[in-house]
């Protein structure tokens, strides 16, 4: 038991950690190679922070585990909005004025049902994921596009593109990416290997394990975004780093055990897990639109509802499997 929780926090630690050198080299050597700024921070910045869910969900699924995947995703979906952006808001109200969020929760919520329609019938198969992808694909597309279209009047690009690393040598961000690589894979393995005999232990599904314990330790990095965000005064980038992960997590992510292991769906996931992601995605939403006309914002007790969500949430998962 404790050598599975030490692998459990050590694969975390390991998986977190290559996770923001792969993102520093990867942007790093882009911008080396003479790519736009904002490009580089609606892609592999913006990506980045959905690396940790990406590497668990093809280790999970390569260990025919994907109910540890979709509930990681499901989890971390929820953990980011209830959890993260709930202690966020707690340091102070966090304003929204980039005309980018308004239009990328509404397709977060958008993605979140056609998620749900793939899994609702608890059978997830190539095909449903495939779509996801095609999803996925095009709305970066479509998101790049309009972001460079439109890039003089959105404050979101302009604090994206303060995060992107500069005079970085070309060989320093080829060895900060080679490190990411290697790091990722074997710390995503310890952690779903560790996450895997703390399940078997207390008799816990893979499902639940996924929705708890690594959901909330893959979305520990967008905590510390969040509050620094909030400290700088880029709250706007703070809440985009969220819808974007989250974004990410429901496509991308979600698509991969459903390309490697299709199949059954846990009836859990399908139905409550579900209902809990669209639950906290829609209440996002509602908070920001009916806070104001002028100055709409994630206010503290915005923040307090959200993690008292997320604590009855987590409590009633336990308490399903005693």
């Amino acid at each position: 038991m404790l050598f599975n929780i030490f692998l459990l926090l050590a694969g975390l630690l390991f998986l977190v950690w290559s996770a923001d050198k792969f993102v520093y080299g990867s942007s790093a050597l882009a911008r080396n190679l003479g790519l736009p700024p904002l490009l580089i921070g609606l892609t592999i910045v913006a990506m980045g922070s959905s690396a940790p869910e990406m590497f668990v969900a093809v280790t999970a699924s390569l260990s025919g585990r994907p109910d540890t995947a979709i509930g990681n995703v499901l989890g971390s979906n929820v953990a980011n909005i209830a959890l993260i952006l709930g202690i966020t808001a707690l340091f102070g109200a966090i304003r929204v004025s980039s005309q980018t969020l308004f239009r990328e929760i509404p397709l977060m919520l958008i993605a979140t049902l056609v998620a749900g329609y793939c899994l609702h019938d608890q059978q997830f198969s190539r095909a449903e994921a495939l779509l996801l992808l095609l999803l996925f694909i095009g709305l970066m597309g479509y998101l790049i596009w309009h972001a460079i279209a439109n890039r003089a009047k959105d404050r979101l690009a302009d604090e994206a593109e303060q995060d992107i690393p500069r005079d970085v040598a070309t060989w320093k961000a080829l060895f900060w990416i080679a490190v990411g690589i290697i790091l990722l894979p074997i710390s995503a393995n310890w952690m779903v290997d560790g996450a895997a005999g703390i399940a078997q232990y207390f008799g816990l599904s893979d499902l639940v394990i996924g929705l708890t314990i690594i959901a909330v330790g893959t979305s520990l990095p967008e905590l510390a975004a969040c509050i620094m965000g909030v400290l700088r005064r880029e709250e706007d980038l703070a809440i985009g780093n969220i819808v974007g992960s989250n974004l990410f997590n429901i496509l991308a992510v979600l698509a991969i055990p459903g390309l490697i292991a299709p199949g059954t769906v846990d009836a859990a996931a399908a139905s409550r897990d579900f209902y809990m992601v669209l639950a906290t995605s829609t209440a996002l939403a509602l908070f920001i639109l009916l806070s104001g006309r002028k100055h709409r914002s994630l206010r503290r007790w915005h923040g307090v509802v959200l993690l008292i969500t997320f604590v009855c949430y987590q409590i009633s998962l336990f308490e399903h499997h005693q």
